[in-house]
C-alpha cells in the first residue's frame, strides 16, 4: 500500500485530514505514535523544526479524535561525523568518521559534540511546550534492543539490494558504474565503527549468518572478526535503519522533507524494505516544503555554523506565534521567517486571527491552527485583551528603555488598554529583534548638542526650541500637557490648516535633529516623556 499522502485543499485543519487517513489505514491501534528526527551533526534549524511540528499537529489531531498517542523524537547520534563546520577547532577533523556521540564537544561544556545541539533543542521544546519522547540512537544501538533486525537485514542483504537497485536507473547505474550482479555480491546494509580507529571507514567481508562479522579498517589495514552481539559497532544504513525503527516503535505517521518525498527517494525505498524486509506497511507519510528567511544574509546551515535555531527564534517570537506560523500552512506550503520588519505583519496578523477566533468568524481550519498555537495558554486566545502591535513594542520599548512598567503606563494614559499579559511577553522579544538584529534603527539620543544642525537654524527656529526649553525646565511633565504644546508652539492662529500643519512638521524635524539627528522619531511628547529630562535639556539648550 502506497502511504504517500498528498494534501488537498479541505474545509477542515491539514493535521486533521491526516488523522483520518492514519486511523483508516491503522485502525484500532492502542497507541497511535507519530515520529520525527534528526542527525545532531549541527544546530538544529528552523527547517528541521518544521518536521516536529507536523508530526506534533498529525498527534494531536488524533488525540481529538481520542486516541491515545505519543511523538518520538529520534536524535540520530549515532550518524558519522562528516565534516568539521565553521567555529570548530580545525583539528577536530581526526574525528571525522566517528560516531557523534564519540566527538568531543569543543567547548568541553557537554559530554559530546552530539549532546551540545541536543541540549539547545529539548531546552527550545520545554520552552515551546512540547513534549516528545527522545530516543538516542547510540543509547538504542548499544543496548542491543536492535540486534535480531541488524542480523536480520544482514540475512536479507541480497534482497536489499535488489531493492536499492530497483531505485536506481539505468544511466545512474551506468554513471556509477555499477554492476548490478556484483553490487548485489558485495552489498552489507551496515556500516561499521573500527575497533582499531573508532572510525566506520571499514569493510565488511563476511557474515557467518547468525551475528559475527568480518571487516578490514581500511585506515589501519588490520582485519578482524567481530560478535556483534558483544561488541555492537555497527549502524544499519539509512534507508534500511528507517524502516527498521518504524517497526521497532510502531510508527503510523511521520513526516519528511522535499528531499525524502522524492519520487524514488528515502521514503519510498524504505518503505519497499519495511514490507519486504521487516514484514510491515510504511508510516503515512507527509513531505513538507523548505522554509525561507528574511533579514539575515547569505544561506542557512547546520553544518556551516550560521543556521537558525528554534531557540534563536524564540528570542524575537512569542511561542504562540512561532508555532502558528508553522500550524496556519498545510506542509507542501513554504513561507518565511523574519528578522527584518516582516515580522511586524506576521505579529498583526496572528492579532487579527486571534480577534477574529474570539468574534467567532473563523473557518475551521483557521481555529484549529490558532488551538495549536495557543495549546497551554488558552487563556490568551479566549479572554478578550487587546495585545500591543510589536511595531509599538519596539518604538515604545525602546524610548522607554524597555522598563514594562512604564511601557504599561503609557498605554494606559494613552487609553490603548493593550494588556499587561502582551506587554510582558513582547517587550523582550522586541528588545532582542532590534537590538540583536536591527540595531540600524535603534534611536541614539546625541551625548552633545548638535551644533551643526544649529546653525542652519533661523532665529524663528531657535525660539520655537527655547520656547520648549523653558517649558520643560518649568516643570512641564505629563503627556497630555507636553503633547498640545508641540503643536501650539509655531502654530498661527491667523493661518489655515494646511500652513499650520507645514510649521508644525519643521518644528518636529528641528526637535529631532537636536535630540536624534534624525528628520524623523518616536512620538515626540512620548519621546519628551520618556527620556532622560536632564540630557534632553542640554540638548535643546541653543
Amino acid at each position: 500500500m502506497n502511504n504517500r499522502l498528498k494534501l488537498q485543499a479541505v474545509g477542515q485543519h491539514w493535521s486533521s485530514a491526516v488523522a483520518e487517513v492514519v486511523e483508516e489505514r491503522f485502525p484500532g491501534l492502542p497507541v497511535y505514535t507519530s515520529a520525527a528526527g534528526i542527525s545532531p551533526s549541527g544546530i538544529v534549524h528552523f527547517g528541521n523544526f518544521r518536521d516536529v511540528m507536523t508530526a506534533v499537529m498529525v498527534a494531536d489531531a488524533l488525540k481529538a479524535k481520542d486516541k491515545k498517542v505519543r511523538i518520538i523524537f529520534s536524535w540520530d547520534d549515532y550518524d558519522r561525523f562528516r565534516k568539521v563546520p565553521v567555529g570548530v577547532p580545525a583539528e577536530f577533523v581526526k574525528y571525522i568518521g566517528m560516531p557523534l556521540t564519540s566527538v568531543p564537544d569543543p567547548t568541553g561544556e557537554f559530554p559530546s559534540y552530539a549532546a551540545r545541539f541536543e541540549e539547545e533543542f529539548e531546552r527550545a521544546m520545554r520552552q515551546l511546550g512540547i513534549e516528545l519522547e527522545y530516543r538516542y540512537q547510540t543509547k538504542e544501538y548499544k543496548s542491543g534492543r536492535y540486534d535480531d533486525l541488524i542480523f536480520a537485514a544482514l540475512n536479507a542483504r541480497a534482497k536489499i539490494a535488489q531493492v536499492l537497485l530497483s531505485f536506481m536507473s539505468d544511466k545512474g547505474k551506468a554513471e556509477k558504474q555499477i554492476d548490478p550482479e556484483q553490487y548485489a555480491h558485495d552489498y552489507y546494509p551496515i556500516s561499521l565503527y573500527s575497533r582499531f580507529s573508532g572510525k566506520d571507514s571499514t569493510k565488511i567481508l563476511s557474515f557467518d549468518g547468525v551475528s559475527k562479522v568480518e571487516y578490514l579498517c581500511v585506515e589501519t589495514g588490520k582485519q578482524e572478526v567481530v560478535d556483534l552481539k558483544v561488541d555492537r559497532i555497527v549502524k544499519l544504513a539509512w534507508k534500511i535503519d528507517w524502516p527498521m525503527r518504524w517497526g521497532v516503535e510502531g510508527v503510523v505517521f511521520e513526516p519528511g522533507g522535499k528531499d525524502h518525498a522524492s519520487p524514488g527517494g528515502s521514503y519510498d525505498v524504505s518503505s519497499a524494505v519495511a514490507q519486504q524486509v521487516f514484514g510491515r506497511p510504511a508510516p503515512v507519510f507527509v513531505g513538507y516544503e523548505f522554509i525561507g528567511i528574511q533579514g539575515l544574509g547569505g544561506k542557512m546551515s547546520g553544518s556551516k555554523g550560521n543556521a537558525v535555531s528554534p531557540a534563536q527564534l524564540l528570542e524575537i517570537y512569542e511561542e504562540p506565534l512561532l508555532k502558528w506560523i508553522y500550524s496556519r500552512k498545510n506542509p507542501e506550503q513554504s513561507f518565511s521567517l523574519a528578522f527584518d520588519s516582516e515580522i511586524f505583519r506576521q505579529y498583526d496578523e496572528m492579532d487579527r486571527e486571534v480577534a477574529a477566533y474570539r468574534a467567532g468568524t473563523l473557518e475551521q481550519h483557521q481555529r484549529r491552527a490558532l488551538e495549536i498555537s495557543f495549546a497551554g495558554s488558552e487563556a490568551r486566545l479566549s479572554q478578550a485583551q487587546l495585545p500591543i502591535p510589536f511595531r509599538q513594542t519596539v518604538g515604545l520599548g525602546q524610548i522607554l528603555q524597555w522598563n514594562t512598567a512604564k511601557v504599561k503606563e503609557l498605554s494606559r494614559r494613552l487609553s490603548l488598554e493593550f494588556s499587561d499579559d502582551s506587554i510582558d511577553a513582547r517587550i523582550p522579544k522586541a528588545k532582542s529583534w532590534l537590538e540583536s538584529y536591527n540595531p540600524d534603527q535603534l534611536i541614539a539620543v546625541l551625548t552633545q548638542p548638535n551644533s551643526a544642525h544649529i546653525e542652519t537654524m533661523s532665529e524663528e527656529a531657535r525660539g520655537y526650541v527655547q520656547r520648549l526649553r523653558e517649558a520643560l525646565v518649568g516643570g512641564m511633565t505629563e503627556i497630555e500637557d507636553i503633547e498640545p504644546l508641540l503643536y501650539g508652539i509655531p502654530k498661527l492662529a491667523d493661518a489655515d490648516k494646511k500652513v499650520n500643519s507645514i510649521r508644525q512638521r519643521a518644528f518636529f524635524k528641528d526637535v529631532y535633529k537636536l535630540l536624534i539627528n534624525d528628520d524623523t522619531g518616536p512620538r515626540l511628547a512620548t519621546f519628551l516623556w520618556a527620556a532622560n529630562r536632564e540630557q534632553i535639556l542640554n540638548l535643546l539648550d541653543i
